[in-house]
């Protein structure tokens, strides 16, 4: 016991860098800050007058190209999958990289690149809402036993919460007091009408490699009755 004590206080403290602050940025960041396990490297968002009051300035991160002059461990994306698109390779090769919005992984092309650059370094995918996510891995990788063959993820949520594009958005307004089924199809078609509210699907497809983006249906709802 006396040794395990020993150990721990001479343990580093794992540096994290978040990018984005918004309500689960914000969440870390304070978690970070009262942790004796971690400390935090740096803060990045796009509208940087948010973090003024709530960050010190010398954690702030304005440019995200710049983020190993803070030696992060890891580096934690809860911004926009355009994140990952654009800085998820630089920043695996440089250190381990979490994705707080796996719907960036329907581009396979993409997901196929970060695996590449995960070799030395850790691509973690949180499960989020997705309860159940290592059960369906497991029936997933079950082999030739095929034990999982179809996989279904419905997400309702109230028409104000839903960040749509393209036709959903004008399907969205149309949604009076019922609710509204504005999309059941394939997860890869709706990652890209839908990245803010899909990434319980875009996990599900993640841990169900055998069916993928393309093999997994996602339902999205919208419910005026949901809370908002």
């Amino acid at each position: 016991m006396e040794g395990n004590t020993k150990r721990n206080l001479f343990q580093k403290k794992r540096r994290v860098g978040i990018l984005g602050y918004g309500n689960l940025g914000k969440f870390l960041a304070t978690k970070i800050i009262e942790s004796s396990n971690f400390e935090l490297a740096f803060v990045w968002n796009r509208t940087k007058v948010v973090l003024e009051e709530c960050i010190e300035s010398c954690v702030v991160l304005d440019n995200i190209s710049d983020f190993k002059s803070r030696t992060p461990d890891i580096v934690v994306e809860v911004a926009h999958p355009s994140v990952t698109k654009n800085y998820g390779k630089r920043i695996l090769e440089y250190c381990d990289y979490m994705i707080g919005s796996p719907t960036a992984l329907s581009d396979e092309f993409l997901f196929e690149e970060l695996k590449a650059a995960a070799r030395v370094n850790g691509l973690y995918v949180p499960s989020g809402a997705l309860w159940g996510g290592e059960d369906i891995r497991k029936m997933s990788d079950s082999g030739i036993l095929q034990v999982l063959q179809s996989l279904t993820v419905t997400m309702k949520k109230h028409p104000k919460s839903l960040k749509l594009e393209g036709y959903l958005k004008d399907k969205n307004a149309e949604v009076r007091n019922e609710a509204v089924v504005l999309y059941k199809g394939s997860v890869l078609d709706v990652c890209a009408l839908a990245p803010h509210n899909t990434n319980t699907m875009a996990a599900a497809a993640i841990a169900a490699p055998n069916l993928g983006f393309k093999g997994v249906t996602g339902c999205l709802v919208s419910d005026p009755k949901c809370c908002g």
